[in-house]
C-alpha cells in the first residue's frame, strides 16, 4: 500500500499558486567553515537517510480520487536540492538578504521533492550562510526549522555518518494508484458517498461541512463583527519579495515582562504593534485613537515556559492598537487580549484553520483553498509566528551557528507576514513582504530594533 498525503498536507498543495509559494524558509549564518561548503555539501548529504521524506516526490491520483501519495524520486539527485552560490563583495547583510528575496520569490517544482538548500559564502569575515527552502507537506512550519534541523549539531566534532546505499522504490503507476484509492473506498463506505456528494455538486452538504470542520474559524469570524481594516498590508500580492531581518536580545525583552508584566509574547506583539504604528505614519498613512491592524497569531498552547518549544499550537486573531501612542498601553492591552481569546470564540485551533482546506474530499480542495485565501482578506491582516528555539549553541560541521532567521510564507491578500524565533540569548526576526506592496519593509525592521531599544531602556 501506498503512503498517501494526509488532508493536512494536501492542502498546503491545494493552497499554492505561482504567485504565492507556500513554502517556509529559513536563513541560517554560521562562523566560517573549515572545508567550506564542501564540508556542509557532505554533511547534509550523509544526513538525508534521516529524513527519507527529502528523497520522495507527490505523485497526484488520476481523477483526484483520492489524495496525492508519497513516492521515491528515481531521478533524485542531491546536486539539484544543494545548490551553491556567493555574494560579492564587500558581502554585506544587505546583499545577503537581496539573495534570500529572490531564492524565496520561487516555487518549488512539484515534480521533485519538495525542499532546496542553498550554501552561500562570501559574506563578510569569512562567514557563510545556509538557505533553506522546504514545502509545509515536509514539515511542520510552525514547528520546526525545514531541513535545517538534519544539518544541525549541539557540539562542534558530532560524527559524520557513513554514506548509505540508498536504492529507490518503484513509482506506482496509474492502475495501481487508482486500485489503491478504490481499495480505500472499499474499506471506509463513506468515503465514496462524500465524493459522490461533490460529484453531483451538493453545495448545500458542502456547506455543512465547511461549516462542521471549521467551526472555530467561523466563530472567530462572527466573533470579529467589524472585518480587519483595508490598508498596506492587504493587497493582490505580486509574484517577488523582499525580505528583511530584525534582532533583540532576549533578557532586554524579559527585563520589560518583569517590569510590566505579561509574556514574552506579548512583549514581542508589543515592539511589533509600535514598529507597525511608525511604519504606518512614515508612509502617511491615517493613524487615529482607534487604528487596529488584525494578527492572526499562532502560539504555543503547550510548554509555555518562554524558552521551551510548545508541541501543539493554537492560532489566535488579536487586533494589535496601532493606534494607542503609550507603548505600556499596549502591553496592557495585547496582554489581555491574548488571555481572553484562549477562553472565547476568537481562539481557533491551527488544525480548525487548516480544515478549511481538508472539509471535503480531495476534488474539493482546491475551492476550500480559494476561501481560505478569500476569507483570510477579510478576518485579518498579516501573521505572526512566534517559534521558541534552543538557547544554547548549535553547530555545523564544526561550526557554530551564529543567527537564524525564520521567512514565513504570505498567503493570500497578505502583503506581510513576521516569523520570530529565539536562539541562544536572542531573538530573530524574519519579516517577508510582497515587494510591490510592502517594499520599505527594511524601514519595519529598522523600527522594530528602535522600538526594542526604547522600551528596554526606559525599564532600565
Amino acid at each position: 500500500m501506498t503512503e498517501r498525503l494526509t488532508t493536512l498536507d494536501a492542502s498546503f498543495l491545494y493552497l499554492e499558486d505561482a504567485g504565492a509559494p507556500m513554502h517556509v524558509a529559513g536563513v541560517l549564518v554560521l562562523e566560517p567553515v573549515d572545508g567550506g561548503l564542501d564540508a556542509l555539501a557532505e554533511l547534509l548529504e550523509a544526513r538525508l537517510p534521516l529524513v527519507p521524506r527529502y528523497r520522495q516526490r507527490v505523485v497526484p491520483v488520476p481523477g483526484y480520487l483520492a489524495n496525492p501519495v508519497w513516492a521515491d524520486d528515481p531521478d533524485f539527485d542531491v546536486a539539484y536540492h544543494v545548490r551553491r552560490s556567493a555574494v560579492p563583495r564587500p558581502g554585506t547583510e544587505a546583499q545577503l538578504l537581496d539573495l534570500v528575496s529572490r531564492v524565496t520569490s520561487r516555487p518549488l517544482d512539484r515534480r521533485r521533492p519538495l525542499w532546496e538548500v542553498y550554501l552561500v559564502e562570501g559574506l563578510a569575515e569569512g562567514r557563510v550562510a545556509v538557505v533553506t527552502k522546504t514545502h509545509p507537506a515536509l514539515v511542520d512550519g510552525l514547528g520546526a526549522v525545514d531541513i535545517a534541523q538534519v544539518l544541525l549539531d549541539p557540539t562542534p566534532d558530532a560524527p559524520v555518518p557513513a554514506a548509505d546505499s540508498w536504492a529507490p522504490r518503484r513509482v506506482p503507476g496509474p492502475v495501481r494508484l487508482v486500485a489503491d484509492a478504490l481499495g480505500e473506498y472499499v474499506q471506509r463506505p463513506t468515503a465514496v458517498v462524500e465524493t459522490a456528494r461533490s460529484a453531483v455538486g451538493d453545495l448545500r452538504s458542502t456547506a455543512a461541512r465547511v461549516r462542521s470542520a471549521t467551526g472555530g474559524l467561523v466563530r472567530a469570524a462572527r466573533s470579529a463583527v467589524v472585518p480587519a481594516p483595508h490598508g498596506p498590508l492587504n493587497r493582490t500580492a505580486g509574484r517577488q519579495r523582499r525580505v528583511a531581518v530584525a534582532r533583540a536580545d532576549l533578557e532586554d525583552l524579559k527585563a520589560i515582562r518583569r517590569a510590566h508584566g505579561g509574556t514574552l509574547n506579548d512583549v514581542l506583539l508589543t515592539v511589533l504593534t509600535g514598529a507597525l504604528r511608525d511604519w504606518l505614519l512614515s508612509r502617511g498613512e491615517p493613524v487615529l485613537g482607534s487604528t487596529a491592524v488584525r494578527a492572526l497569531v499562532p502560539v504555543s498552547v503547550q510548554g509555555e515556559e518562554e524558552d521551551l518549544p510548545g508541541s501543539s499550537v493554537s492560532a489566535y486573531l488579536v487586533d494589535l492598537p496601532v493606534g494607542e501612542p503609550n507603548p505600556w498601553v499596549r502591553l496592557a492591552r495585547l496582554g489581555y487580549a491574548m488571555r481572553s481569546v484562549t477562553g472565547s470564540g476568537r481562539s481557533v485551533r491551527a488544525d480548525a484553520l487548516i480544515a478549511l482546506t481538508g472539509f471535503a474530499p480531495p476534488t474539493l480542495h482546491a475551492l476550500g483553498a480559494r476561501a481560505a485565501r478569500g476569507l483570510s482578506r477579510r478576518v485579518f491582516n498579516l501573521v505572526v509566528t512566534n517559534v521558541p528555539g534552543p538557547q544554547v549553541p548549535l553547530y555545523a560541521a564544526g561550526s557554530r551557528m551564529l543567527e537564524v532567521f525564520p521567512v514565513v510564507p504570505l498567503v493570500g491578500g497578505q502583503g506581510l507576514a513576521v516569523g520570530m524565533t529565539s536562539y541562544d540569548g536572542r531573538v530573530y526576526i524574519g519579516l517577508n513582504a510582497d515587494r510591490d506592496g510592502v517594499g520599505d519593509v527594511d524601514v519595519l525592521a529598522d523600527l522594530v530594533e528602535q522600538e526594542v531599544g526604547a522600551l528596554s531602556e526606559s525599564v532600565r
